[in-house]
């Protein structure tokens, strides 16, 4: 399902995006040996960037400013060209001018189309690294949390902008629901009701999968426990109105306000294992959803 969207702005205004997130990157300087394999994962989400660095782990988050030349709404790039600056600065601080054996990941909604996808391949492979790797944000919470059984697992993604549920089976996108409104949408809601339009539209999106699922997978992710991710997870109001109205446990993703690029930066990290030492870089299996 899918919200109707006012057009307007939201959220509030931090600091202009790039600041903050260049001196975090910038602070891991020293050289590098010549030939030594390294990545960078990047969270573009809807509130801001979050980077992650192998050996150095989450070096730097920003928040968006609101207005002109602002990348990302909705969790999808609205202007390519300052989003290829914003990854291009990253890109030559973290990695230098030598992207030979060099990998990025980076993470998108579930349901941000192909369009999107297209377009942050093109900005990623323009930087020049031997390999590109986009992936959904529900498969990187997936490797943040750990699913060792391949079993069915609900992801409640609650973001500033998005609110996203994902069935994930064996590891891929078996349904997914999503809301175009989040937390600040309704900071100017009546006092006391955002939790209720949180769980409302959590509630209304399972229920949907529920009524379309024909192997009872809904019904096994909810026994193990959906997992809560986003800022909308750091709200216990919210988070126990959840638990409540589905009658079942949930688990918070561990700070799931970073959960997305801890494991995009964990699949970075299993890439980079299997560099065949050529500058060819093994991919992880399973199609793009």
């Amino acid at each position: 399902m899918r919200s109707v969207r006012d057009g307007q702005p939201h959220g509030r205004s931090v600091h202009r995006a790039g600041g903050a997130l260049d001196e975090g990157v910038r602070r891991l300087g020293g050289p590098r040996r010549p030939g030594t394999t390294r990545g960078l994962a990047i969270d573009l989400g809807s509130s801001g960037a979050r980077v992650w660095i192998p050996g150095h782990g989450l070096v730097a988050r920003s928040a968006w400013e609101d207005g002109p030349g602002r990348p990302v709404r909705r969790g999808r790039i609205v202007d390519a060209e300052s989003c290829g600056r914003l990854l291009a600065r990253l890109a030559d601080t973290a990695l230098g001018a030598d992207r030979y054996g060099s990998v990025i990941v980076l993470s998108h909604p579930v349901l941000a189309g192909a369009e999107h996808r297209s377009r942050a391949k093109e900005l990623l492979t323009a930087l020049g690294p031997s390999e590109v790797v986009v992936l959904s944000s529900a498969k990187a919470v997936a490797a943040c949390v750990g699913t060792p059984d391949g079993g069915p697992l609900l992801v409640v993604d609650m973001g500033a902008e998005l609110t996203e549920v994902t069935l994930l089976v064996d590891g891929r996108v078996a349904d997914a629901r999503q809301a175009e409104t989040g937390l600040s949408d309704l900071e100017g809601a009546e006092a006391g009701t955002l939790p209720g339009h949180l769980t409302g539209n959590v509630l209304d999106m399972i229920q949907s999968m529920w009524r379309q699922d024909r192997h009872g997978a809904v019904r096994g992710a909810l026994r193990r426990g959906p997992v809560l991710t986003g800022g909308g997870a750091l709200r216990p109001d919210v988070t126990h109105r959840i638990a409540v109205r589905l009658g079942a446990p949930v688990r918070l993703a561990g700070d799931p306000s970073t959960a997305v690029v801890r494991g995009a930066g964990l699949v970075l990290d299993s890439v980079l294992r299997h560099h065949t030492g050529t500058g060819a870089v093994a991919v992880l299996p399973g199609r793009q959803r």
